[in-house]
């Protein structure tokens, strides 16, 4: 069986996370009956399954022979506050997905998302995976993180990773940590969209006011030095599909702290704490104590999304979706 995996993972698409997600799967599939290539031209595949659908995918899915699948990271409200002119990026959506077989979703709230928007449409249900061999906590990992910052052993790092969107909330990252000037506010991400990423110049202008204890690094090579190197992960976005970066968090043994949206509450659980207005987030960030013993329990609540399973349901839908 050829599986051709489709993934714009250039320009605007590279840094984001339906391109990391898809890198996961495609080196964690199960071998056998399975031969997988990474945007392969080829049209004679069994199954073309879509991560992206920028122009270059959409072309591809025009001639491919194969069953095409698409894994819906994003749907419209996820659009909100993230990129400019999300209007009208949102009403290509319902026609753009009708051109796909069948469609993957991350979660229950992504599945009724969905749904909703393409009734009759078949979709399967299989959530994002982590390689928990990879995201490990490294001890020299911390102090070359820490000493790259200019962070002392001592000090407590609160780490958030994401795009600087309104949407990925920022701006409540950057009240924050004035109210909390004690601990180092560290934010891992930049703009993949440029000045298309909404308020793109006034978040330009937001972080040359922070104090010397907000840092942004950007994109960094190695993920896994900032997840080693922070204390607790905050993740205050206010509409996800998922949310993976909390999940690398986790198996990186770090305590999370989220924004209470439905996603969040519905796939976490009680794994993680979870705020719902600043007052609330100023509390629990305070509250030492009580997320420090939260991320004993951080690592285990991961195993059920290891993504040797991941992939496994992924192998098992191609097949099942690749039967005359």
């Amino acid at each position: 069986m050829r599986v051709n995996f489709v993934v714009e993972d250039f320009l605007v698409f590279k840094y984001i996370g339906c391109a990391t997600a898809a890198k996961m799967v495609y080196r964690n599939l199960p071998g056998g009956d399975i031969q997988a290539s990474w945007n392969s031209p080829r049209r004679d595949v069994d199954v073309a399954h879509f991560h992206t659908f920028g122009p270059l995918a959409l072309l591809y899915r025009t001639y491919t022979k194969g069953i095409r699948l698409l894994t819906a990271h994003s749907t419209p409200h996820t659009n909100v506050g993230n990129i400019a002119s999300s209007g009208l990026v949102n009403r290509l959506y319902p026609p753009i997905y009708r051109g796909f077989d069948h469609i993957i979703t991350v979660s229950d709230p992504c599945d009724r998302d969905v749904r909703a928007m393409l009734p009759g449409v078949p979709t399967t249900m299989i959530p994002n995976g982590v390689d928990r061999a990879f995201f490990q906590r490294s001890e020299p990992k911390r102090r070359a993180f820490r000493a790259a910052l200019g962070v002392d052993d001592d000090e407590t790092v609160v780490l958030t990773v994401a795009q600087q969107t309104p949407r990925k909330g920022i701006y409540d990252f950057l009240d924050l940590a004035g109210r909390v000037p004690d601990l180092i506010w560290v934010w891992v991400g930049g703009f993949p969209y440029g000045p298309l990423s909404k308020d793109y110049f006034r978040i330009r202008r937001e972080k040359r006011k922070t104090h010397e204890n907000v840092i942004f690094t950007g994109f960094i090579p190695d993920i896994m030095e900032a997840y080693s190197g922070a204390d607790l992960f905050f993740m205050p976005s206010h509409a996800e599909t998922f949310g993976l970066v909390i999940l690398e968090a986790l198996a990186s043994g770090l305590p999370v702290l989220a924004r209470g949206i439905p996603e969040f509450r519905e796939i976490f659980g009680d794994t993680i704490a979870f705020f719902d207005g600043l007052d609330d987030a100023q509390q629990l960030v305070q509250t030492r104590d009580r997320w420090r013993l939260s991320g004993e329990k951080a690592r285990a609540a991961t195993e059920p999304f290891d993504i040797r399973l991941i992939a496994k349901r992924h192998a098992e839908l191609y097949r099942e979706l690749s039967v005359p």
